[in-house]
Order: structure tokens, then sequence, then C-alpha cells
């Protein structure tokens, strides 16, 4: 019976029964409350019951299909397909509604057309541009506004005649402000601008005085607001616009008719003292919203940023908060900014030459990954040249710089290096610590580096410790190993321009270090028969570059390198270098074989040099091979020579150096009518 029994119970316990089969009083209770939740549900569905929330059965009974329904749809339902294309229908009808549907709907047709450069006829172009012309004129302020309409005026712009630019400017006229702050009608601006003329230029940027602390401000209109600043407004319309940073009454009230306008912050406040505090908080306010909103690459903010600190006082708290509100930039960009724009780049010099050793050490790490950029720019190359002249902590300038300048590998070092010889702005941030301020380095168009620097020297002498001279010679130490490993591996490409071989000559008498495998690397490039030789495989359109002797500067830089040193115009003598280069028993035995064609073509002063050299050891030799061949060079000085070759080569260079003023003689120095001078010169050692 025990073993019969246990199965029972187990079939009453699952079924919640007893063993008779009548159900359990446990389970009537949860029967009975699982019905009275669905009465008080419907109470609350019929509004009898006082609960708000409805009450969702746990198991839905679906409802039988009525005949209104097929395929589980309602009658008269539309398809997905269909669906999509009454949306369309409606949105076309939507923008069929809007004032000048039509008209722009054919405007961006044209558009479409006139943008194809080449595959549209001048013809059709003109007659497609009379044709937009007809449709946007008289109500062009209706279509700039519109984001694909301003396409077309900008189109119709680009090929339009003079008097229809100044028709569209003029029927602008009063919206210019407004179509700066536009995403797309900004451009439209700008496109106006770029004409550079000057009717349109004095009828558009009037319209943004009174206006720029609002524009500058804007996120669209502050770009272009600067752009007409940097590019296109005059001096006195910059004037203008600048001193609308100074307070609210420079945007009210313009100078009066007659007298100049300026912006120089100095002056105006030396003509109203009393001004001084109210234009300095203003214009600090403006300068540090626009700086907390990461809004730093304007040109205006820069200049603007300059004058405030001009006109701060030494040891002021008002400069020491200016000074950290530019280190508190934790991302670096206000700095990085203002070294690209002539007013920041001068600003930061100026932060560099009064600052401590702790700021210029954090403003020079913050231009990281940025020197290969400001190197070769108009304007940031005088922050490098000024962090050599004022760090006192060369071994920091060495490391910050000079990695980032010349590259962090062989094969990069070697590419920076040919690029820093031949650019224009690169160059003087390598040669300056070798050649210092020198004419040849600093042309007149640099003229503003050379009073720059004598701002930073005059500084320095209150706020840098260190001797300039040790300064100077501690940095050539540092640079001068990648610079004659430069020279030692690729001397081809840089002897190849005068750039170059200028680069080579400074660092060859100036550079400290073992010089032997780069003399002779550049001596190697003289090697060969100077006396073009015309190979049937060259290709005529490529020529092969001029050997090294036909070329002005390749017998310059021999020159140079013979004589061992520059020559001193204050001792009348070359001033020789020290060690000695000894650099003439080095070339001698590459052009050896040549020698009688170096002394009668456009390089004979490096022959004539290899006489003067006083630590030459074959003059005798030389001389003897001279004098076997005085014909051929007194033939040179006599002007028979015929080098032709050698004249077509440098028959252009030498238009270009000629001035009016030139004698006939002076014009044929080396070749030509007047004789080759150094085979001249050659004669009379001959002769001695």
């Amino acid at each position: 019976m025990a073993a019969n029994s246990a199965p029972a119970k187990r079939k009453a316990s699952s079924n919640d029964k007893h063993g008779d089969g009548s159900i359990s009083k446990k389970a009537k209770t949860l029967i009975e409350s699982k019905h009275q939740r669905r009465d008080d549900a419907d109470k609350a569905d019929t509004g009898d019951g006082s609960s708000s929330k409805k009450y969702r059965p746990e198991k839905v009974h679906k409802k039988p299909k009525s005949d209104s329904t097929q395929n589980g749809k309602p009658n008269g339902a539309l398809s997905s397909r269909e669906a999509h294309e009454k949306q369309k229908q409606l949105a076309k009808e939507r923008k069929a509604a809007k004032p000048l549907h039509d008209e722009v709907q054919r405007t961006k047709k044209l558009w479409e057309r006139l943008r194809r450069k080449s595959h549209v006829p001048k013809e059709e172009r003109q007659h497609l541009v009379d044709e937009l012309y007809s449709i946007i004129t008289g109500r062009i302020k209706d279509f700039v506004l519109k984001h694909d309409a301003v396409r077309a005026v900008q189109t119709a712009i680009k090929y339009s005649t003079p008097a229809q630019r100044k028709q569209i400017a003029k029927e602008l006229q009063g919206t210019y402000a407004q179509l700066a702050e536009s995403r797309y009608a900004k451009f439209l601006v700008a496109k106006l601008l770029v004409q550079n003329d000057e009717e349109i230029r004095d009828l558009i940027i009037p319209e943004f005085y009174g206006k720029v602390r609002k524009l500058i401000n804007h996120p669209e209109a502050s770009w272009i607001l600067d752009d007409i600043y940097r590019q296109a407004a005059t001096k006195e319309q910059k004037a203008n616009l600048l001193r609308e940073w100074y307070g609210p009454e420079f945007s009210l009230f313009k100078s009066s008719g007659g007298s100049e306008v300026t912006a120089d912050l100095a002056k105006i406040l030396a003509e109203e003292p009393s001004k001084r505090g109210p234009v300095m908080k203003y214009l600090f306010d403006m300068t540090n919203t626009l700086i907390q909103k990461k809004m730093t690459g304007f040109t205006m903010l820069h200049d603007a940023m300059l004058q405030y600190f001009l006109n701060l006082k030494p040891e002021s708290e008002e400069l020491k908060e200016f000074v950290e509100t530019i280190k508190g930039d934790e991302s670096g960009d206000l700095l990085k900014n203002m070294a690209f724009t002539k007013s920041g780049a001068r600003l930061v010099c100026l932060l560099l030459a009064h600052g401590n050793a702790k700021d210029r050490k954090q403003i020079i790490k913050t231009y990281k990954d940025t020197v290969q950029l400001m190197c070769g720019d108009q304007h940031a190359h005088m922050i490098l040249l000024t962090a050599y002249d004022v760090i006192d902590d060369t071994v920091l300038t060495s490391k910050s710089i000079f990695p980032e300048l010349l590259g962090k590998n062989e094969e990069k070092n070697i590419e920076n290096i040919i690029f820093l010889a031949n650019d224009l702005n690169a160059r003087i941030t390598v040669m300056y610590l070798f050649e210092g301020q020198s004419k040849a380095l600093f042309p007149a168009s640099h003229a503003y580096d050379l009073e720059l620097l004598s701002e930073i020297h005059e500084i320095r002498k209150k706020t840098s410790k260190k001797d300039a001279e040790v300064r100077r010679k501690e940095l050539v130490a540092a640079i001068s190993p990648p610079l004659l490993e430069a020279v030692a591996t690729s001397p081809n490409e840089l002897v190849a321009s005068s750039f170059g071989c200028q680069f080579v000559a400074d660092v060859l008498l100036s550079a400290t270090g073992d010089k032997k495998a780069a003399l002779e690397a550049v001596a190697s490039t003289a090697a060969g028969n100077p006396t073009p030789q015309q190979s049937e495989d060259a290709d005529p359109l490529y020529p092969p570059p001029p050997h090294i002797s036909l070329t002005p500067h390749g017998g310059k830089l021999f020159k140079t390198l013979i004589a061992g040193g520059r020559f001193d115009k204050s001792a009348g003598c070359v001033k020789r270098v020290d060690p000695p280069l000894n650099f003439a028993d080095i070339l001698y035995p590459v052009i050896k074989e040549h020698i009688v064609q170096w002394a009668t073509g456009p390089s004979s002063f490096t022959v004539l040099g290899f006489l003067e050299a006083p630590d030459f050891s074959s003059k005798k030799e030389l001389l003897k091979t001279l004098k076997s061949n005085k014909k051929a060079l007194e033939a040179a000085a006599q002007g028979d020579v015929a080098n032709n070759a050698a004249k077509e080569d440098g028959k252009k260079e030498k238009k270009e150096k000629r001035k009016k003023s030139a004698t006939e003689d002076e014009k044929g120095k080396k070749t030509g009518k007047g004789g080759n001078m150094g085979a001249k010169l050659l004669l009379e050692k001959l002769a001695a």
C-alpha cells in the first residue's frame, strides 16, 4: 500500500487537488482574487470604478475578423509604396505653394548646366547667364536667403560683367550684415569682395560698422567678417572695425571727416587718458570672451590682443591676468593660431622676451609638432628666432625645436634640411645661427624681421642672463651634426640652387665638428667634364642640369670654400675660419683633369682661388699647367673662347640680374665682349 500511495500524492499535489478531486483552499482563493481583479478592470473601463488606471489582462482574446477587413488590413488602406508616393506628392504640392517656386527650379537647372566648366560652349554659357540674370534681377534678396538658390546667384556673379556685379551689389545694399549671418549667403558676400572692385568694397564694408561685437561672436558671420578685415578692407576701414573693440562709443560715433582714423590704442589713450579704465576693461572682456569660446583664429582678435598688451603697465595685475589667460588655454590653440598672423606672432615674441624661464618653457612647448609649419611661414618663423635669442636654457631650446625642425629620422631629416635650405623663410630659422642679421639672409622683403629682432634684443638685456654669443655658440654646436651629415649625404641636391650653395657654405664655414666627409662630398659634385656633352638619348624637353662650374652660384661656393672664409669689409681681407678647411687640396684632385676648362670658363675665379689660397699644396703644379696652356687663357681673356653652351645656360639669369646703369664691361665680366676677367687675372699671376 505504501508503494502505491506515493504517486497518488504527487498527482494530487501537481493539480492542487485533494485526493478525492476537490480544489484546495489556497487554489480557490487565487481563482477568486483573479476574478475580482478582472471585475475591477471592467469597472475602470466603464467608469464605474474609482481606479483611473486601465487593467490589461494577461491574455488578450482575438476578436473575430469583421467583414470590413481583408488580409488583415481595413478596406481602403494604402500599401507601403502607395503611402510613400502620396507623401512625395504632398511634399511637391507644399514646395509648389511657396513663393518663386518655378523661378527657383529654373535657376537650379541653369546652375547645374553652368557649373560644368569644360562642357559648355562660350556662346551657350553667355545665353544661360543672360537668362539667369533675367530671372533674378529685381528680386535677388528673395533668392540669396534660399540655400539652393544662392548658389545660382554666386554663379551669376562669377560670369558677370563689372556692370552686372555692381547692379547686384546695389540691389543687396542694406542686407550684407544679415547675409553674413546666413550659413550659405555669407559666401555671396565673399564672392562680391573677391573681385577687388573698390566701389563694391566701399558699398559693403561700411554696413558692418557698429555691428562688430555682435558679428564677431556669431558662428557664421565671424569668419566672413575676419576675412573682410584681413583681405579686403583698406587701412582706414580696418581701423574703423578694430576701434569697435575699444568700447560702445567707438561703435556709435565715427571720427569726424578730415581727421585720420587710427586704431592705435596708445594714441587714443594719449588724447583722452581718462578713458583708459573703461576702454581696457571692454577690450579685455571682448578678447577673453572669444578665447573662452575657443574662437581664437581671427586676425582681428590678434590685433586687438596686441593693442591691449602694448598698453599694459609693466608688473601690473592686468598684465599678469592677461598672460595667465593666454597660458590658461590648455589646448594651446590660441598660441598656435597667433603664430601665423603678424600681430599674433609679434605678441608671442614679446611674451617670450618679457617672460620668465617658466613662462618661456611653457610657451615653447606649446609649439611641439607645429615647428615644421612655423619655419616656413612668413610670420611664425620669428617666434623660433626669438626663442634662439632669449631662452637661456639652450638644452631646452635644442631639444624642443631642432628635432621638430630637422626631422626625427634619417630619411625625414635629409628631406627637411633640403627644404630648409631652399625656402625663403625656413632657411632663416637655420642660417640665423650662423649669419646673424646679415643682409644676404634678410632681404628687403624681410625688413620687418630686423625691426622686431632689434626690439627683442633691447628687451632681453633686462630679462635674459646668458651672454648672446655664448648662447649662439651652444645652439650651433647642437645643430651642427645633423647639418653636416645632410651635406655629406645629399650634396648634389643642396648645391643645385643658389640658396642651397649659400646654406652649404654657411654650414661648412660655421658649423662645429668633423667636416671632412662633408667637404669631400661637396668636392665630388665638381667631377666630370665642364663642357656640355650632347647625348642622342637626352630628352629635349627635360635636359640634364648644367655642370656646377657653369652656374654662378657653384663657382661662388667653391671660391668661398677655397678661401676658407668670407670677406670682411672692415678688415679688408678674408676672415678665415679656425680650424682651416683646406678645401683647395680636396677639390684640386677632383677637377685636375679639366683645370684648363675651369680656368677659361665661367668659374675661372675658382682656379684663381687656388693660387691665392695660403694652404694650397699643389700651387707649383697648377702654375706649370696654366703656363703650358697660356694661349687658351689669352684667348679667353680676349673673349674669343666659344663657350656657347655656358653663355646660353647663364643668359636668362644674367638678364634678370643686369641693371640699366651697368656698363658693357660689367655685363661681360666672365664671358662675353669684355673677355673672361678670371682668365685675365690668371695671366697676371703667371706674369708675376
